[in-house]
């Protein structure tokens, strides 16, 4: 069966359009031999309008009613009613359109035929006509709901994607630091110890020779101090060519972190340079928990990043608008918010989330402008 959708899915639409009217004007052909000629004309018209059923269709649909009430026609009338079933979510009007069809159907044609025919076999008509209308609603909707399940399972795929490249970039950044860390914590210290030394030899001795030797040892120590620390730097901010890596973002990312978050997200408001390097490492991973969290629990909502300052403090405020689909359940360490408050309260700030009054989620978060 999914073979055979996959297929079909590869078809295209104006041919199979055009297959749909030549399957309706055979319909036509065949069942409107002792039509009057107003009964076929009102066939035909509906069998060509169905080359625009995708952009109206309501429209025609309401163009192939008469065929219901003139001829014997069904196939026009009733790829009509299936088309708008498929694009329409509103069930009240998809019952209206099978009662109009169930009626056109039921309405004897000549008008002078009303009084040959009883009331008994004008309801059956209705009856038979009304689940012979049913039926392209239901395939319709079965057709919607399939569509709306691929998009749902394709969404889930590229979050789930989106997570894991999130997870190897934490790890690789967590790697990267703790040996920056060991780098700088272990070498650091003991060049450094050699660069004082050798300053202190430098000093203290009255040989020409070995104040000599001890100022190039001082000079080559200080030298390799500063070739470790451009090291260190370079260690913490590459991350590869494959997932460009950040382990210390800073305001300057938000930006790029807002444009490829997956979510339709604007970035307000501006912060003074004078901001921390904490305090922005802070403020980035707040913005993006929060885009990730609009992205899998609220899909095609937008969202509003606001950086802001107020007196000694300083903060961002998430918020986004009540999602447009049904949120699916997607895998998570139900940890981000948690995290983001414990980072909040190292550097002596707040975060407070929670839903809106419009039925969207806000992330607010405020530190002090020299967190350290």
């Amino acid at each position: 069966m999914s073979r055979v959708g996959a297929l079909w899915g590869r078809v295209p639409a104006p041919v199979v359009d055009l297959a749909l009217v030549a399957v309706a004007a055979l319909d036509v052909w065949v069942n409107t031999w002792e039509e009057t000629r107003l009964g076929v004309a009102f066939a035909l018209l509906g069998c060509g309008a169905l080359i625009f059923r995708r952009r109206f269709p309501f429209a025609v649909f309401l163009l192939t009613l008469p065929i219901m009430v003139t001829t014997e026609v069904a196939v026009a009338p009733l790829v009509a009613l299936f088309t708008v079933a498929e694009r329409s979510r509103d069930r009240r009007f998809l019952a209206v359109c099978v009662a109009l069809t169930a009626i056109a159907g039921s309405i004897p044609w000549p008008p002078s035929d009303l009084s040959d025919v009883g009331q008994t076999f004008t309801l059956l008509f209705f009856v038979y006509n009304l689940a012979i209308a049913v039926a392209p609603v239901l395939f319709g909707q079965l057709v919607q709901a399939r569509r709306d399940l691929a998009r749902r399972l394709e969404e889930i795929e590229e979050a789930r994607e989106h997570e894991r490249a999130l997870h190897a970039q934490a790890v690789v950044a967590r790697e990267r630091a703790q040996l920056s860390r060991e780098m700088h914590d272990v070498v650091s210290h003991q060049v450094s110890l050699i660069a004082v030394q050798a300053g202190a030899l430098q000093v203290a001795t009255k040989d020409a020779d070995a104040k000599e030797a001890a100022r190039t040892i001082r000079s080559l120590s200080v030298a390799t101090l500063d070739e470790l620390r451009i090291m260190v730097t370079l260690l913490r901010a590459s991350g590869g060519h494959a997932t460009e890596l950040t382990p210390q973002p800073t305001l300057a990312d938000l930006r790029k972190l807002v444009e490829s978050s997956g979510t339709h997200a604007e970035l307000m408001g501006e912060l003074p340079p004078t901001v921390g390097t904490p305090a922005q490492r802070a403020i980035y991973r707040t913005v993006q928990e929060a885009l990730t969290n609009v992205r899998k629990h609220a899909p095609g909502a937008t969202a509003c990043v606001e950086l802001w300052q107020e007196g000694d403090d300083v903060g961002v405020t998430v918020t986004n608008t009540p999602p447009t689909r049904p949120s699916l359940s997607l895998p998570g360490s139900q940890q981000g918010l948690v995290g983001l408050r414990e980072r909040a309260e190292i550097l002596h700030g707040t975060l407070d989330a929670g839903p809106t009054t419009e039925g969207g989620y806000r992330v607010r978060l405020r530190i002090p402008l020299s967190a350290d």
